[in-house]
């Protein structure tokens, strides 16, 4: 392989042969191929693109970099969940023991906090002792006497990804749509599942800020996971305003637990019914969405939902007594109110500016040997079109760090936009892709 001629067929347009990308894939994994001509053919891509022959192939030679999970022995289908990402997204935390409740098993590669928006792994390891670095084995145990486990992206699943999103954040080719659609389908495939639902976050707290970007991404995602023999369907949903009242590690646990209660923000139980009746579906556990629905309201109902989420707990090493007692997982030790300037209705929430708040204070990794601390972050105490008054909490602070309140205090306030007219928060689903 001529590394420099792989470069300039990509560079005029040319499509790669799968072989070729193999041997590609294979030396960046292997440090064959330098950071410095990986770097160039990622830039390649990022303004040509990949065709669909070349994004499968692609998408296939990172899987197989490194150990895919089988989970034949497993009886029925296995059926996962992804999120691009928002603020106050703690859905998959509830959503996962409540489709296994269901009689769908759900393995779960997750990931962590990447800029302002929050990492599901972080937010479990909130709760004391819980563990997310569990080995192959274990992990397969998990899915198979439990029915679900969430774990994070270990050194022998998908090596590559991990190879070239190091590259990829530093060359400026991050937002490249079939270079992120084969970034997380193969992680996604590297867990043996047959369904996957993908929630396309859309707005002010998504990578995607617009409807026609986040399109694109989902029909790449839905037509690469097709392609690559597993059922894949996606929700575009908004992101304009955090989902729930709670940004923040152990706070997001609190609220995830609420949902499971039966007690959850009605935004944030009617994303979880919606996506958990797709994958009921997906999975041959439900005739219909509505079936599926339903099916995720009695797992809430009857409590089996939560019951699986403290077998989950304790078989990853947590403390499964904080499932039934909150006041276990960290607390803040002080609070300050964001007090609203004027009288008015709420026309704007910046969600951006809010998830930089919860990493300010500590919540998320401003570099990568940060350490996060799980207690502090923000409950919201107001929504898009609320009438608020000139002194009452947009929001409260939750803080162990006086020194970092100005910077968050600072982030919130200018998040709201406060003025005369009323308006209505966009409906959550905005569209989907199957």
């Amino acid at each position: 392989m001529h590394m420099a001629e792989v470069i300039r067929r990509k560079r005029d347009g040319a499509e790669l042969d799968p072989a070729t990308i193999r041997e590609v894939i294979s030396g960046i994994v292997s440090g064959e191929v330098p950071d410095y001509q990986a770097a160039a053919l990622l830039m390649a891509v990022f303004f040509r693109g990949l065709t669909d022959a070349e994004l499968v192939a692609w998408t296939q030679a990172m899987l197989h970099s490194g150990d895919v999970f089988d989970l034949s022995r497993l009886p029925g289908r296995k059926v996962d969940k992804h999120s691009t990402g928002g603020v106050g997204d703690k859905i998959s935390i509830p959503l996962a023991p409540l489709v296994a409740a269901c009689g769908v098993k759900v393995p779960m590669i997750s990931g962590r906090g990447l800029g302002h928006t929050g990492g599901t792994l972080d937010k479990l390891e909130s709760i004391p002792g819980f563990r997310t670095d569990l080995s192959p084995a274990r992990f397969i145990e998990g899915v198979a006497t439990i029915g679900t486990c969430m774990i994070g992206q270990t050194e022998s699943i998908v090596p590559a990804d991990k190879r070239m999103y190091a590259l990829r954040d530093v060359t400026g080719t991050v937002e490249s749509i079939p270079l992120i659609a084969a970034s997380i389908l193969s992680k996604k495939l590297a867990e043996g599942i047959s369904g996957l639902v993908l929630d396309v976050k859309v707005g002010s707290g998504a990578f995607m800020k617009t409807r026609e970007r986040a399109r694109a991404l989902a029909h790449a995602l839905v037509g690469l996971g097709n392609r690559s023999g597993v059922q894949t369907v996606a929700y575009l949903t908004d992101m304009n305003e955090p989902i729930g009242w709670a940004v923040g590690n152990a706070l997001e646990i609190e609220e995830s637990i609420e949902v499971l209660r039966g007690e959850g923000p009605a935004d944030t139980v009617g994303l979880v019914v919606t996506l958990g009746g797709r994958m009921l579906a997906l999975g041959g556990a439900a005739a219909s969405q509505d079936g599926g629905e339903a099916r995720i309201r009695a797992a809430i109902a009857d409590g089996s939902g939560l019951e699986v989420f403290r077998r989950m707990v304790a078989f990853q090493g947590g403390d499964a007594r904080a499932v039934d007692d909150p006041g276990l997982l960290p607390v803040a030790r002080a609070s300050r109110d964001v007090e609203a300037p004027r009288t008015g209705n709420v026309q704007a929430i910046d969600c951006e500016q809010v998830g930089l708040a919860a990493l300010v204070l500590g919540g998320g990794r401003q570099r990568k040997e940060d350490r996060i601390d799980p207690a502090v972050g923000l409950r919201m105490r107001a929504r898009l079109g609320a009438e608020v008054k000139a002194g009452e909490p947009l929001a409260t602070i939750l803080f162990n760090d006086a020194s970092k309140v100005p910077e968050a205090e600072a982030l919130v306030r200018d998040a709201f936009v406060i003025g005369g007219g009323r308006v209505s928060a966009a409906p959550q689903v905005l569209e989907v892709v199957e």
